[in-house]
Order: C-alpha cells, then sequence, then structure tokens
C-alpha cells in the first residue's frame, strides 16, 4: 500500500529520514560525507515532492489550507537553510555535528506536524483513488527534483519552474564530483 497511497508514501519516507539521520550520526569519520549526501538528496527529493504535489492539493482540500500549508512551508524553508549552511561549511566543520542535531529536530518537528496536521486531514479529504494517483505524481516530481538544498522555491510555482533546471544541475554536479573521486 506505501507505494500506491501518497500518505502512506511520504510517511514511509520520514522514517527512511530518520535512519538516514541515525546513519550519518553513526558513519565512521571517512564516510560521514557520503552519508550525508545520501541524507541531502532524500530531504531535497522529498521535499519538492511535496511542494509541488501534496501542498497544492491540501490548499484547496483542506479547511484553511492555505494557513495549514503556509505553517509547512515556513518550517521546510528553515530546514532548507539550516541544511544549505551545513553544506556550505562541510562536515569537517567543527559546528556540523550541533548544525546536523539542530536540522534534526527542525526536519523531525517538521514531519511529525505534517503528519498530524496536513496528512491525517487530508486522508479524511481525499479518495484512495487521489491518494493513488499523488503518489504517482509524487513519484515523478521526486524523479526530477533538485538533489541539493535551494531555499526560496518552496512553491509549487517556483519548483515547476526551477526544478528541472536546479535538478539537472545538481546531478551534473554529483556526476563530476564522482568522477574526480570526491563524494
Amino acid at each position: 500500500m506505501a507505494e500506491h497511497d501518497v500518505i502512506e508514501l511520504l510517511t514511509a519516507q520520514h522514517g527512511q529520514i530518520r535512519d538516514l539521520f541515525d546513519e550519518v550520526e553513526q558513519a565512521p569519520p571517512d564516510k560521514v560525507e557520503e552519508a550525508f549526501g545520501r541524507l541531502t538528496r532524500m530531504l531535497c527529493v522529498h521535499e519538492t515532492a511535496e511542494e509541488e504535489i501534496v501542498h497544492p492539493y491540501a490548499r484547496r482540500k483542506l479547511d484553511n489550507g492555505p494557513g495549514v500549508v503556509a505553517d509547512r512551508l515556513t518550517e521546510e524553508n528553515r530546514a532548507k537553510r539550516l541544511l544549505l549552511d551545513l553544506h556550505r561549511a562541510g562536515v569537517d566543520d567543527a559546528r556540523f555535528w550541533e548544525g546536523l542535531a539542530e536540522l534534526r529536530t527542525a526536519v523531525m518537528e517538521h514531519a511529525h506536524s505534517e503528519e498530524r496536521d496536513e496528512f491525517a486531514r487530508l486522508r479524511e479529504r481525499t479518495s484512495e483513488a487521489e491518494r493513488r494517483a499523488m503518489a504517482a505524481a509524487v513519484r515523478v516530481a521526486e524523479s526530477l527534483a533538485p538533489t541539493r538544498p535551494h531555499p526560496g522555491t518552496e512553491s509549487a510555482a517556483a519548483n515547476l519552474l526551477l526544478a528541472t533546471p536546479l535538478a539537472v544541475a545538481d546531478r551534473a554536479r554529483e556526476l563530476i564530483r564522482k568522477a574526480l573521486g570526491r563524494h
């Protein structure tokens, strides 16, 4: 069912994100950057898909939908900024672990709010067919999403205009780094 219901899919991804934080925290020093890269990628594609597919639907379907979504976007922007700061500083920065803990708290609080305030209400207001269609759309959005943080692209319109070019640039950057032997 997780593959076919958008709420189950995104909730399962919240669990994967929690696991990826654990992976970064438990990684040996020479594997932290690689683990942090996987976490970053997951966070970025997950949030982009929510911003493009789920939030616009929630705006229309939920009572006070615009308010619910505005709160989630504020949380997402904060997390993107924290993630970007961590990337700019790098995993060897003295404040990396403190910043990672702050990011984890922000992301997990956001996920909890999303599950409680948006997903639970969406489940009540949508049919199984609607949730299945959104799950398929989320998968497509994730395949085209940027893999690095880009604060300021929290709206569906900004994502639709910028996500694909940013995703191409991010994926090209990843290929170049791999070719040069850097993760």
